[in-house]
């Protein structure tokens, strides 16, 4: 076990350590490389934030990430780009089974947004600017210097706005995260972890580090004899005579998420029969929670109250979905799974399972949590429009959404297979076409069975079925970046324009 100063903080941007919830003013831009040598120069003193805490907390923040076009044009090498994922190699729209995996079809379908619908012209930088209330435009103007404007053409700024803890929808957000174990305390141990826990291996995060198979995730690696600008990377744990590029890391996933916030509402209203309690009771089954965060299954938990809104809970005592049902947003999201289902604790039983032996269609011996969670780091959007406002036909017209951003170290284990196994798949934990009540598009299957319906409970009476589901949430834009580690921006910054010329 490390200690927690022990860790390299001062090479890991401070997104993957922070949310910078108190810096509630936010500027996200999509930025492309005008002039490499200018860009060079702005990105070797360019003021990145770091994950030291610091009293007080610092004022300002900025994070920057990378596409792999961005990465080329900065003269990365082949050699080294082949080290990465194909996933981020080749990008979020890299074919059409990819899309239809991600949900991306229909209204969703990369032809239809705004930007990153193309792979090949994906924006090279992502920049991600935080500042306290009324300190952006300064902050803006200090990161703006007279080599940022040489160096980056701005593509587009993502709209972000200041709702709190409060999503566009109205319910409480950003509850769940997981905790990254700094110290390395708890074992990845297949025969040890056959239970929930919110606790992961920093490698699940980080690149770099042992993740939750005890394994280190494949990443570039380089030969400082036949890279001389490498000398000031970190050595590779698993193998030091090596340099890693990509230690202290993480891939960032983006994606632009419009909200039809005034459509979920009136949907509910309407079928609710415009009885605001049964709306109420509606909305908080597709999501998983009340508006205020606290987790339908927070009653028939032992010892938890009903004011606990973290993550201290399982669906262990509601497996059929008679409290939170499956197919709620939040359960769909992190099933809380461990390794085996619950009721299994000698080697007997655990055996039978192994085996497959009795296992019921809702049981998914493969989809332990703890293997697919994401780090997200997301901002909301639009103004906000309360619950109360939405449900009338005259509610005012305005964009709203969600920034999604998450960090992960392996975009297919975590961030794909959420989406695609969790969120958009129609046969989640033993349902059958049925989607996501929220992020699902309402596409129906190749069979040509529909896919716009949604099974809740009610707390006195059978499960009911809410048919004719709109899409609520619409893709407009979204791709892969690459946010390095600090003495990894100083490589790039200190390489030759072409790439060509790495040896000693």
């Amino acid at each position: 076990m490390r200690k927690s100063s022990d860790f390299e903080f001062d090479d890991l941007q401070g997104l993957l350590h922070f949310g910078y919830g108190k810096l509630t003013d936010t500027c996200f831009m999509l930025l492309n490389i005008a002039n490499v040598d200018a860009a060079k120069r702005w990105l070797d003193k360019a003021p990145v934030s770091r994950a030291i805490k610091t009293n007080p907390p610092p004022d300002t923040a900025l994070q920057i990430a990378f596409s792999v076009q961005g990465l080329k044009k900065l003269g990365v090498s082949e050699s080294i780009i082949n080290g990465f994922s194909d996933e981020f190699i080749y990008g979020m729209t890299r074919n059409e089974n990819c899309s239809r995996r991600l949900g991306d079809i229909g209204r969703n379908a990369p032809k239809y947004w705004k930007w990153g619908n193309n792979s090949a012209e994906m924006p090279h930088i992502l920049l991600l600017l935080y500042a306290k209330k009324g300190g952006l435009e300064a902050w803006r103007r200090t990161v703006e210097d007279e080599h940022f404007s040489q160096a980056f053409q701005l593509l587009r700024h993502l709209p972000t706005s200041d709702m709190g803890r409060i999503e566009p929808f109205g319910f409480e957000d950003g509850i769940s995260q997981p905790t990254i174990d700094w110290t390395c305390r708890q074992s990845t141990d297949l025969h040890e972890r056959d239970r929930y826990s919110n606790l992961l291996a920093v490698g699940e995060m980080v690149l770099g580090y042992r993740n939750e198979y005890g394994q280190y995730t494949a990443r570039p690696l380089i030969d400082p004899r036949k890279d001389r600008y490498a000398t000031g990377l970190p050595n590779a744990e698993d193998d030091p005579t090596l340099k890693d590029f990509s230690r202290n890391g993480t891939y960032l996933v983006l994606r632009q998420l419009d909200q039809n916030v005034p459509g979920f509402w009136q949907f509910l209203d309407k079928v609710s029969g415009s009885v605001p309690e049964k709306r109420e009771q509606l909305a908080a089954s597709m999501v998983g929670r009340e508006r205020n965060g606290t987790p339908l299954i927070a009653e028939h938990i032992p010892g938890i109250s009903r004011k606990d809104h973290g993550n201290h809970f399982t669906y262990d005592l509601d497996p059929t979905g008679n409290h939170c049902p499956i197919s709620a947003h939040i359960r769909r999201s992190n099933p809380r799974t461990g390794d085996l289902p619950p009721g299994v604790t000698g080697f007997i039983s655990r055996l039978i399972k192994i085996l497959g032996f009795g296992q019921k269609p809702e049981e998914d011996l493969v989809a332990s949590s703890r293997f697919h969670r994401l780090l997200r780091r997301g901002r909301s959007y639009g103004p906000i429009l309360a619950p109360e406002d939405a449900v009338k036909l005259d509610a005012p017209v305005a964009e709203h959404g969600l920034q999604f951003i998450c960090l992960v170290a392996n975009i297919s284990r975590q961030f794909e297979f959420v989406q695609n196994a969790w969120t958009m798949s129609s046969k989640f934990s033993g349902l059958q076409q049925e989607r996501d009540p929220l992020l699902g598009n309402r596409e129906p299957l190749m069979s040509g069975e529909s896919t716009d319906h949604f099974n809740h409970p009610e707390p006195s009476g059978p499960m009911q079925k809410t048919c004719n589901l709109p899409q609520f949430i619409t893709v407009h834009g979204g791709g892969y970046f690459f946010m390095p580690g600090l003495r990894a921006l100083k490589y790039i910054s200190a390489l030759p324009a072409n790439g060509s010329d790495h040896s000693s």
